[in-house]
């Protein structure tokens, strides 16, 4: 574990887990790096240098006043890799950190990118506007922005015991340590820098961010995420990316970092050794 300093010299908090080619995990809103410890723990023991950071505002990062927007956030992944000099790294994006990882690629480039995956993810772009009238309407977003200003901590807890891990589906039984996490960690963010970022993941244009990827890409949504919602998210991303795989998992809500968790690691892992197998073909 350790801390990036940014050039505006805020610190990132920052896990590095085992050894190997460095896979590199972006958290979703409001969480931060503890949600990927899953498949962090998966990877690692599999041969894989596992980095995983807190945003900005959130978890073990610092509290600050500005910055809490796409650009910036890109720009503090930025600030990891290069501390770490990590390259031919694999970069995985879960909802907000799927923005995240779009938005570094448009800003920053693929030089030290080897794949990019993208899980429940909020590109291309989650606003209703003129120009993307599928998308979610504002309506949704200022609704959240409210519960946050009026009961924070409630509105965690209405999220993780309802829509975020499709816990309000008839049958479904998360366990009630997978919501109090959601809780705890949602609770650990700064509260105007989770407020701040509703805006930054919903009103966010990744189109063009998209359009630069040049490196291969994996694309996996649950066809059941209320959340961001399939078609919104996961089909139009992969529709966008040239080149990108779509994996869907029937049924499967937002949350499946916890929710499908040994799937997602073996997903995750057969991407990763694609990209090795090939690299150690092309070295022959």
């Amino acid at each position: 574990m350790g801390y990036a300093t940014t050039d505006d010299g805020t610190r990132i908090f920052y896990k590095d887990w085992g050894a190997g080619r460095p896979v590199v995990l972006s958290h979703g809103w409001p969480l931060n790096a503890d949600s990927w410890d899953a498949q962090a723990l998966f990877l690692a023991s599999r041969g894989y240098r596992v980095v995983a950071h807190d945003r900005r505002g959130h978890g073990r990062s610092d509290q600050t006043w500005h910055g809490n927007g796409m650009d910036t956030y890109a720009d503090d992944l930025a600030a990891v890799l290069d501390a770490l000099d990590l390259r031919e790294a694999t970069l995985v994006g879960f909802s907000t950190g799927g923005g995240e990882v779009a938005r570094y690629v448009g800003r920053h480039g693929t030089d030290r990118v080897a794949q990019v995956v993208l899980v429940s993810a909020v590109p291309p772009f989650m606003l209703r506007t003129d120009d993307n009238p599928g998308g979610v309407p504002v309506e949704v977003f200022d609704g959240i922005r409210a519960s946050s200003l009026a009961d924070r901590s409630q509105l965690y807890r209405d999220l993780a015991d309802g829509p975020f891990f499709g816990n309000n589906r008839p049958g479904a039984d998360v366990s009630q340590g997978i919501r109090d996490a959601f809780w705890l960690q949602g609770m650990q963010s700064g509260h105007r820098n989770a407020y701040e970022c509703v805006a930054a993941f919903s009103a966010t244009d990744f189109r063009a961010d998209l359009d630069a990827v040049d490196v291969p890409a994996l694309v996996i949504h649950g066809d059941d995420d209320q959340v961001v919602p399939f078609e919104v998210g996961g089909r139009a991303s992969a529709e966008r990316i040239k080149g990108a795989l779509l994996t869907v998992y029937p049924g499967a809500p937002h949350g499946i970092t916890d929710t499908h968790k040994d799937q997602l690691g073996d997903d995750l892992l057969a991407f990763l050794r694609s990209y090795d197998s090939g690299a150690a073909e092309e070295n022959r």
